[in-house]
């Protein structure tokens, strides 16, 4: 597609997409003499919210990336004490924003998108991430999967989104940098645009749908929709 054509809301993810996992580095370098590990936690981590979900279980994300810690900890025969915890916990709580995130996210609301979000991550009392990220303000709706109790990509996170926004799934673009989540935004009748951070690039494959927009960055992204 790559054009605004039909969309008027603009649902982000929030991990990795507005804000900036990359702040775990440090922990993981220290903990694990390697801040690779990193990406292995985030892959388990999501790995394991998608197999609970399918399983028809739930527990909520944060419980999860700390069970998974764990995990990841054990298979690398590493401990993890309730210092380290503390840490972990403290930094998740404190994402930053990606740089591109607030210049883009003002282009876009002048624009007259609505702009939403939609993450895996229960909501917490103020400040939020986003609050304390200084991005809070740009939506007019923070949604969570944990209003239905299932992670994304099960379509009814997406279907739950379109409710809680008052408009159809034609009418959103889902923006993440997880083709997982473009891949369940389309699967559910949202449009979809994909950010290439690093870590993450397209899945050829036929018969998967490739994402309306695929874009560098956000502002890349709103230069092309603004333009489009």
């Amino acid at each position: 597609m790559n054009s605004r054509k039909n969309v008027d809301v603009l649902l982000f993810d929030v991990n990795e997409t507005l804000l900036d996992i990359t702040c775990l580095e440090p922990f993981f370098a220290r903990v694990f003499d390697d801040s690779a590990v990193l990406r292995n936690w985030f892959a388990e981590l999501v790995l394991y919210s998608q197999a609970i979900t399918v399983s028809g279980l739930y527990q909520p994300f944060g419980q999860l990336a700390v069970g998974t810690l764990k995990m990841v900890a054990a298979n690398h025969q590493r401990e993890i004490s309730e210092q380290d915890l503390e840490e972990f916990k403290s930094l998740m709580g404190n994402l930053p924003p990606h740089p591109d995130a607030r210049p883009a996210l003002t282009r876009l609301k002048a624009a007259g998108f609505q702009l939403a979000t939609l993450t895996n991550s229960p909501p917490t009392a103020s400040p939020t991430l986003l609050e304390k990220a200084g991005l809070s303000d740009f939506f007019t709706h923070q949604i969570s999967v944990d209003e239905v109790g299932v992670f994304k990509p099960h379509p009814k996170t997406y279907q739950h989104s379109a409710k809680q926004l008052g408009v159809p799934l034609s009418k959103i673009c889902l923006v993440a940098c997880h083709l997982w989540d473009t891949l369940g935004a389309q699967a559910a009748g949202c449009s979809a645009a994909f950010i290439t951070r690093p870590n993450n690039n397209l899945l050829l494959v036929d018969n998967v749908p490739q994402p309306d927009f695929v874009a560098q960055d956000l502002n890349d992204f709103a230069d092309q929709i603004i333009g489009g």
